[in-house]
């Protein structure tokens, strides 16, 4: 309802209908605690928090995707890592859509080019082997501004925990994935050289 500037009360002649809880799960259980502590007794957070809210969905429903035997685990890792963002994010308010789900789907993305790129180089000139390292190198720092962005987000409200700690431990294992690369190349080159 609006308020005029005459100071009447405008009534909205259509009242659209909400059918689910508008409340966040941590908004019913702040409200619990407040009853619980009005009422002198002690409330188990344990107990009313669902499996639901422990099990992460999206990160199930991503784990699913079959890992393609040609790609490089490392491209797989970020491809996977990249589908769960796009899927986390598609559910944050509105309000951060233009701050940080863009940037984080786009560092996701950027990424995966990268590695693909890098990929595509062979190791067949000195020229090469720095191009390929740079690109390796550049989808590192876009892995680890994914990181920032995602710890912003989370703080920010725009992500859960359970999301962030997801991105983490995958950034991790991507991270891990494309350092274990590039020491590959480079023990390839010397007993090639």
């Amino acid at each position: 309802m609006q308020v005029s500037r005459s100071g009447h009360l405008k009534i909205p002649k259509k009242i659209e209908e909400i059918e689910k809880n508008s409340n966040s799960k941590e908004d019913i259980l702040e409200v619990q605690k407040a009853i619980a502590m009005a009422n002198d007794k002690k409330l188990k957070a344990e107990g009313i928090q669902s499996q639901e809210e422990i099990e992460d969905k999206e990160w199930q429903e991503i784990s699913k995707i079959p890992e393609n035997s040609n790609d490089l685990i490392a491209i797989t890792v970020v491809k996977k890592l990249g589908a769960y963002v796009i899927a986390i994010t598609e559910k944050s308010p509105k309000k951060f859509r233009g701050v940080f789900v863009n940037r984080m789907q786009n560092y996701c993305l950027d990424t995966l080019e990268c590695l693909l790129e890098a990929n595509f180089i062979r190791l067949d000139s000195i020229e090469n082997k720095k191009k390929r390292e740079e690109y390796q190198k550049e989808a590192i720092i876009k892995l680890k501004l994914l990181g920032y962005i995602a710890l912003v987000a989370e703080n920010a409200a725009c992500i859960l925990k359970r999301q962030y700690k997801q991105i983490s431990l995958q950034l991790a294992k991507a991270i891990n994935l494309i350092i274990a690369w590039k020491k590959s190349d480079d023990e390839r080159w010397k007993t090639k050289n």
